[in-house]
């Protein structure tokens, strides 16, 4: 019997799940990090660990979960200058489960082709569904791939981390569908906090306050998950907030290229700015609440109104 095997780089607290997952669904996982501890766990489980990027350059399939595109370009670059005097297999697949920039990973996809001799072709697959998602396998994948077999090919691959699963276009739709749920994330999640804090500040309980919104049309997957975390003030990381700034720059980034007016977005990148300019980015998404309330404090609601509307 043929076990599927793969590459993966990347194991934090996504990827170290997603990871597992394979492993278990039967996968052969061949993995590198940077730290090798969470090498050693997914070991543990049954996968295997690499020296270096370079060594996974024959696997089918090598997946990228880094925070963004720049670090993957950096930790792929001896990869791909190894495929131009020997290119890999027909058919190997780049898959990138990054949220990443829908128009920068064209360019990647189209240096993969030329280092690889057309051989290698890229599939942007980011996820949705938190770190609950990963350790449970119900992430929600979007792709993006050029050829609808590349993707058909991918598809047990996704299966084994995720429930739901989608082509949405050629390369670059998956992350373009990224930055759009991230767009309704971080919104939310940014009307949450204020919520919280006009309540808090006029005397009625947060709890209480999130337990009816979640019962009318205010309810969603959003407030279940980050309500219960903003309402208790817990901001340990499920993933660091200042990569919110990073996709919803995207949003704006693609909206300007297509001519959409975004808004919401826009105020977004700013308010996700002023977290990271707090010094917050490191925690969790939560903590947008931290952000709004210290603005209240100093005074600078007024100013911060103006720089968000």
């Amino acid at each position: 019997m043929n076990i599927p095997r793969a590459g993966f780089v990347g194991l934090g607290l996504m990827g170290a799940p997603m990871a597992a997952n394979l492993v278990r669904k039967g996968w052969a996982v061949t993995a590198w990090n940077r730290s090798p501890g969470a090498v050693q766990d997914l070991c543990r489980l049954g996968g295997a660990a690499s020296k270096s990027v370079d060594e996974l350059r024959d696997e089918p399939v090598i997946v990228f979960m880094l925070p963004d595109l720049g670090y993957i370009e950096d930790v792929a670059s001896g990869l791909l200058e190894s495929w131009k005097p020997a290119p890999p297999a027909p058919g190997t697949a780049v898959v990138v489960m990054s949220s990443v920039s829908p128009t920068a990973v064209k360019v990647f996809g189209q240096r993969v082709r030329a280092a690889s001799s057309g051989r290698a072709v890229v599939v942007d697959a980011p996820v949705s569904g938190g770190t609950k998602g990963a350790i449970d396998g119900t992430l929600a994948i979007m792709a993006g791939a050029d050829h609808e077999a590349d993707f058909r090919r991918l598809l047990p691959l996704f299966e084994a981390m995720g429930t739901t699963v989608r082509l949405l276009g050629p390369l670059g739709a998956g992350s373009l569908a990224k930055a759009c749920n991230q767009l309704v994330v971080g919104t939310t999640t940014a009307a949450l906090a204020e919520a919280a804090e006009l309540a808090e500040r006029s005397g009625v309980d947060v709890a209480a306050l999130y337990e009816v919104l979640s019962g009318g049309l205010a309810g969603s997957r959003v407030l279940d998950q980050v309500g219960p975390r903003m309402a208790r003030k817990d901001y340990t990381p499920t993933g660091p907030a200042k990569f919110m700034h990073k996709d919803l720059s995207f949003v704006v980034e693609t909206a300007d290229a297509a001519g959409a007016a975004v808004p919401m977005a826009r105020a977004g990148v700013e308010l996700y700015a002023e977290l990271k300019r707090q010094g917050l980015g490191d925690q969790d998404l939560a903590v947008v609440r931290q952000t709004i309330s210290n603005l209240s404090r100093t005074g600078a609601v007024s100013a911060a109104e103006g720089t968000f509307s």
